[in-house]
Formats: structure tokens, C-alpha cells, sequence
């Protein structure tokens, strides 16, 4: 897995609107100001951001973005999934795994590669935004546990990520 710098900006981004979550929308210009982002690369991911659902504008004189929902209920796994697709260190879950069944001389290493994924994947996915939000305070998020103990959460739809290449 790897965060690209955009996927960095975002998490930012998302991270500076749960520490204003109920204060209003909060203007670009005064986002890219406060974590330091380019303005006009955080308009273009705030802009993915929103047809996600993750993020609404609100036009007028106090316009700007907020968050569509509680930093409580946004999970770091959503954001990183949408900007930057798959968790899995070589395409996803399901192709690690077809993998593993088919190529028995490699078995093993690709085991390795999923266990990281998974154990990636659960850190992102126990962790939200309002875990972070403040900066962590000198201490190290809470975990909470899933509702649903059944697997790994659905990908983000909206995002149409399925064949990133990065490098």
C-alpha cells in the first residue's frame, strides 16, 4: 500500500473539516492556508471528495465545504480507498488471493502480502477521523471495534478507482 501526496492532501483536508465539523463551511482559500495544501490541487480533490458523498459545498457569502457526516462516522480506509484505490500492496484483496490459489511456488510470499494488507486494512478501517482530528493530543488514536466483525468493509463506490497503477 502506499498514500500518494494527493491521498496525504486529502487526508488533511478531511482531517481540518472534522476539526471545524459543526463550525460552518470552511473556505478553500482558508483549507489550503491552514495545512499549508495548494489551492488549486485541493479544489480538484475536494471536488472528488464531494461526488463521493463525503463532503458538501455550500455556496454564498459563508460557503465553502464540510463534512456530509460526523468525523465519527468516516473512516480513514474511505478516503484512502477513493483517492487512492485498493489497500493491497499488488492490486487487491481478491487478486492476492486468486494468487495464492494459483501459484503454489509463491504461495507463501503472497500470504506474506495479504497479512499486510489485512492488518493495513484494519488499522484504516478501526480508525476515523475524529480519532486524529485534534492532532492525536500526544497520544496514539482509540480503536474502536467494527459493528460487523464479518471481513473487510465494501470499497467506496463513486470513486471508479479499480485499475491505479502507481509506481
Amino acid at each position: 500500500m502506499k498514500i500518494s501526496q494527493k491521498g496525504l492532501y486529502a487526508l488533511q483536508a478531511m482531517m481540518m473539516l472534522a476539526r471545524h465539523y459543526n463550525q460552518g463551511a470552511i473556505r478553500i482559500r482558508d483549507i489550503a492556508y491552514e495545512e499549508e495544501l495548494p489551492e488549486k490541487f485541493l479544489e480538484l480533490i475536494l471536488l472528488e471528495l464531494k461526488n463521493a458523498r463525503m463532503v458538501e459545498s455550500v455556496r454564498g457569502a459563508k460557503g465553502g465545504y464540510r463534512l456530509r457526516r460526523s468525523p465519527s462516522d468516516i473512516r480513514l480506509s474511505e478516503i484512502i480507498r477513493l483517492i487512492d484505490g485498493p489497500l493491497a500492496p499488488l492490486g487487491d484483496a481478491e487478486q492476492l488471493r486468486s494468487l495464492i490459489d494459483r501459484d503454489a511456488a509463491h504461495r507463501a510470499l503472497y500470504q506474506i502480502f495479504l497479512d499486510v494488507r489485512d492488518a493495513a486494512a484494519k488499522i484504516l478501517e478501526s480508525t476515523f477521523l475524529a480519532d486524529i482530528a485534534d492532532g492525536g493530543a500526544g497520544k496514539s488514536p482509540k480503536r474502536r471495534k467494527k459493528k460487523s466483525e464479518s471481513g473487510v468493509l465494501p470499497m467506496v463506490v463513486g470513486g471508479g478507482k479499480g485499475g491505479h497503477e502507481h509506481s
